[in-house]
């Protein structure tokens, strides 16, 4: 029996495409610091050199904690400046690269259905984002932060996908048994990953992504009204 729903957000709750929201994500970042006066390319380079040290991490620190340790590598002293800084972006410029994301009403509606019947429903996003620029995210898909049981972000999570122990440590916080969990969302590697722990997983391949062109047939897939349907479909049969 399914109990408990992981949602992705980039792409799945929330339309977009990615790389199209990364630059302008990115170009919004550096202009704003630029004014601050750091350097555009010495600033953008240090933030993907923390976000790949948070895709590796393999220790007990946040994934938060692994950022900035990065980013002090290069930035020194003055990364306890910079910090306060990324608050206030992410509380005010970040919030237009709302503009390149897309909105499904849908989206939100399946959320609501299946909290009305009685699912945990989680947001199993990529945690290399503090909790302002996810729960703000979670705003533009129409949702509430508080519609859910549990968000991960970089001040909670030790892992990032597509590392498996990723969806490990959400099932070991919460007690939920991998069998009765489903993880939904649009990323063939970082998602459908989910299923090597035991879970069951659920393919929304409206914004797609399979860089390495993987065989999707294998996947329960469907929009979201197909989603609530598949999860009412497999409680009946349990």
């Amino acid at each position: 029996m399914i109990k408990n729903v992981l949602f992705n957000m980039d792409g799945t709750l929330l339309p977009m495409d990615q790389d199209e929201f990364t630059n302008v994500y990115m170009n919004i970042l550096a202009q704003t610091f630029s004014e601050h006066g750091y350097e555009p390319e010495k600033l953008c380079g240090a933030i993907w050199d923390g976000f790949k040290q948070m895709v590796m991490n393999q220790s007990h620190k946040t994934n938060e904690t692994v950022f900035y340790e990065s980013f002090r590598q290069i930035y020194g002293a003055e990364t306890d400046i910079l910090k306060p800084l990324f608050d206030q972006f992410y509380q005010n410029e970040f919030q237009q690269v709302k503009q390149v994301c897309g909105f499904d009403k849908k989206a939100a509606d399946s959320v609501n259905k299946l909290k009305e019947m009685g699912m945990n429903v989680v947001i199993a996003t990529l945690p290399a984002f503090p909790e302002e620029a996810i729960y703000s995210r979670i705003r533009w898909a129409g949702l509430n932060p508080d519609d859910f049981m549990y968000i991960t972000t970089y001040e909670n999570s030790t892992r990032c996908k597509p590392n498996p122990q990723y969806y490990s440590e959400i099932a070991d916080k919460l007690q939920l048994i991998p069998s009765e969990c489903i993880m939904v969302g649009n990323n063939v590697d970082e998602d459908m990953i989910a299923e090597s722990i035991g879970m069951n997983v659920f393919l929304i391949p409206d914004c797609l992504i399979n860089e390495r062109g993987k065989d999707i047939s294998v996947y329960q897939q469907g929009n979201f009204e197909d989603l609530v349907s598949y999860i009412k479909k497999e409680n009946c049969r349990s």
